[in-house]
């Protein structure tokens, strides 16, 4: 496989598992979080690589927000534009409920099939 069919493959894969990803690292801060820190945080998880694009994670976070799943709120930064920041609801932790038992399911199926 070159690096292009690669890329692609992740490409996909990401865009159905960024909001499974974000729900549950807000889930798991216990507090409000801006976009681009999420953004870092996601990429610390992966020693630095970033799986998860600022391009990708802004519409899902506004789209979750939309659909009551995340609150939002804008605070002033002394130092550029003022920052959304994000808090999981408790419609959004039911979500996740589901969408990690979905998700465990899926795995599950999977690797049944990938052996190397």
């Amino acid at each position: 496989m070159n690096s292009s069919d690669a890329r692609k493959f992740q490409k996909d894969l990401n865009s159905g598992l960024v909001g499974l990803v974000l729900l549950a690292s807000l889930d798991a801060a216990g507090e409000d979080l801006y976009g681009y820190d999420l953004v870092k945080r996601l990429q610390g998880a992966q020693d630095g690589e970033l799986m998860f694009t600022e391009s990708a994670v802004y519409p899902v976070l506004r789209s979750m927000a939309k659909r009551g799943l995340l609150t939002s709120r804008i605070v002033p930064s002394y130092s550029g534009p003022p920052r959304r920041y994000y808090r999981i609801t408790s419609e959004g932790q039911a979500m996740l409920a589901g969408w990690c038992n979905i998700w465990r399911e899926t795995r599950d199926f999977v690797d049944q099939f990938v052996t190397h």
